[in-house]
């Protein structure tokens, strides 16, 4: 049996699925209870005072067919009449039916075992008043109307019982969810916090609640401070070795310009233009986890500013932009606008024209950038996203240069603001479209 529907129906928050933990059995218990308080108040207690009234009943219309017409029965049944709390007289109006309000469960059990005591019962009224109960019932001298107070017959004001249980079990409800939400906060602060680290930022968090909570806050504070380590480890790795290796090549630059012309120092200094890009790149690549604090932004402008430099290098770029790509958000400007260069810088390497797309939902802005290359195959699309990775059979490699950074360093940008780098086949040019999704 699939039961998926009901997982897709579940509560997707922690409060939420608390909420329901809680109010279920509350709910069930109620309902149960009431069913059975129902059945055994309801009917069986109905039911026993109903076949006392039947009795009574039996015996008072006994006594009216004795006498030889139907006003000398009822005035010689007046007396009993009396002593058992009745009202009695001739029926000059005969009901059509029986009435009683849907939801009066006890009038139904009055109403069948009325029928079932009494042999010629013409109707029973319980819609005319809720304080009574209106018997037409047929005698050998003719028709009588008998009301009888409805206490008599079924228990009076059972619903009472049913609301106090309900409006208790609901206040303690409440309760209880109030002291499970004092439990519940601290693990909803250690996801606010793991979940702000993920998106680059470190947020103040203190270890707090159960004996578990505080040991998985704990190792949080423990993994995030290795992390921290590693990520500040590899940036000075590469910053250094990147600074160190610029020193030889600033005297392999000034011995090659000391040099005689010719064609083997033409490639000596290509060679040497080469490795300062590499070191570019490298610096990039460290530089990647210095973001910088998220401030206020118009993702727009971003954009605009890296297509304007882009048109200025001699690209061809276009941008479009959605409306609400105009309006603020909360971004690291300059991380951004590396990973967005890098992407138009990828786009206009392996293709002829590029086109930026910027855009926003409720949840994330979107910077897409596609281009007329020859695109990635989807089973490398993820290993191109790795760092120092070139696919040489994927990308035209008279184009440029490169040593495989500028998609993961988008990639890892992305991953900072809570986000990820998504790449597919486009649509417009059929080339590489490069989707960068930032969180908001």
């Amino acid at each position: 049996m699939d039961f998926s529907w009901l997982k897709r129906s579940m509560p997707r928050g922690l409060y939420g699925r608390a909420a329901l933990i809680l109010i279920v059995p509350v709910v069930v218990l109620v309902v149960v209870v009431s069913m059975v308080f129902i059945q055994r108040h309801f009917e069986d207690v109905t039911q026993q005072l109903t076949t006392g009234l039947v009795l009574e009943m039996r015996e008072v219309i006994e006594q009216i067919e004795e006498e030889p017409d139907l006003a000398a029965g009822l005035v010689a049944v007046d007396p009993l009449i009396q002593t058992l709390g009745l009202e009695a007289g001739p029926a000059d109006t005969l009901l059509q039916g029986d009435r009683r309000v849907f939801y009066d469960v006890s009038g139904r059990i009055v109403i069948d075992t009325l029928r079932r005591g009494l042999t010629d019962v013409i109707a029973v009224d319980l819609l005319s008043s809720s304080r009574s109960v209106r018997l037409q019932v047929g005698t050998r001298l003719g028709p009588i109307d008998v009301k009888i107070e409805r206490k008599r017959a079924s228990a009076s004001n059972p619903h009472q019982f049913l609301v106090l249980m309900a409006s208790i079990g609901f206040l303690m409800t409440g309760i209880a969810f109030l002291y499970l939400r004092n439990q519940l906060r601290p693990i909803t602060r250690l996801a606010d916090a793991a979940e702000a680290f993920g998106k680059g930022q470190v947020m103040r968090y203190k270890p707090s609640g159960a004996l578990e909570v505080r040991a998985a806050g704990r190792a949080f504070l423990d993994m995030r401070g290795r992390i921290e380590r590693q990520i500040e480890q590899r940036t000075m790795m590469l910053s250094g070795v990147s600074h160190d290796m610029r020193t030889p090549l600033t005297r392999m630059k000034l011995s090659l310009s000391m040099m005689e012309p010719g064609p083997e120092v033409e490639e000596l200094e290509r060679d040497v233009a080469d490795m300062e890009g590499l070191i570019d790149a490298f610096l990039d690549f460290a530089r990647s986890d210095q973001l910088g604090d998220p401030e206020p932004v118009v993702p727009a402008e971003i954009a605009q500013t890296v297509v304007d430099k882009a048109v200025r290098g001699g690209g061809d770029v276009v941008m479009e932009v959605g409306e609400a790509a105009r309006e603020l958000a909360v971004l690291r400007v300059q991380a951004v606008e590396r990973a967005l260069a890098n992407l138009v810088g990828n786009a206009l390497r392996y293709g002829n024209r590029a086109e930026v797309h910027v855009r926003r939902t409720t949840k994330a802005v979107i910077f897409t950038v596609e281009d007329d290359g020859p695109g990635i195959p989807p089973e490398d699309r993820e290993k191109a996203m790795q760092p120092f990775v070139r696919l040489d059979e994927a990308r035209n490699q008279d184009r440029g240069s490169g040593v495989g950074l500028g998609l993961s360093i988008a990639g890892d940008i992305a991953r900072r603001h809570g986000g990820m780098l998504r790449l597919e086949t486009g649509e417009r040019l059929g080339g590489l479209r490069a989707e960068l999704v930032l969180a908001q």
